[in-house]
């Protein structure tokens, strides 16, 4: 037998030796070895997930914004229909906003913020453009 003290956790032990003399510390080696591979793993992995997470959420608020400014240009075309508005007519924010559901402005989801504009102007995001601008760079 011979007096090993581990290399991971500094306990001395007595050890039953091979026949070569070295001591059977298999235990203690394979903690001080996985550990550090299974940790390196990890973050193997998360290093190469988080980036696709980022970008699959950017993509889910722009198109999020996108069917929001879709909204708003709707219900523009419907008030401007049932009022005899003309193209570069100034809307009337509350009366647009009752033909949207909930009736008021939608919000963006990237904490933009949305101008209504005219009559026969797309509506626009503070975060991503113009409706037009925002669905080329889908």
């Amino acid at each position: 037998m011979a007096v090993v003290k581990c290399p991971s956790c500094g306990n001395e032990m007595e050890m039953p030796t091979k026949s070569s003399g070295l001591p059977w510390a298999i235990g203690c080696l394979i903690a001080l070895v996985a550990v550090p591979v299974v940790v390196g793993v990890i973050g193997l992995l998360a290093a190469i997930a988080i980036p696709s997470f980022v970008k699959a959420r950017q993509t889910s608020q722009s198109n999020a914004c996108i069917n929001n400014m879709r909204i708003i240009d709707a219900a523009k075309e419907q008030w401007a229909l049932s009022t005899a508005a003309d193209n570069a007519a100034t809307i009337e924010l509350p009366a647009v906003n009752a033909y949207i559901k909930g009736a008021t402005t939608p919000w963006c989801p990237a904490q933009g913020d949305y101008t209504y504009h005219v009559i026969g102007q797309p509506p626009e995001c503070s975060v991503h453009g113009t409706l037009t601008t925002a669905m080329s760079h889908r």
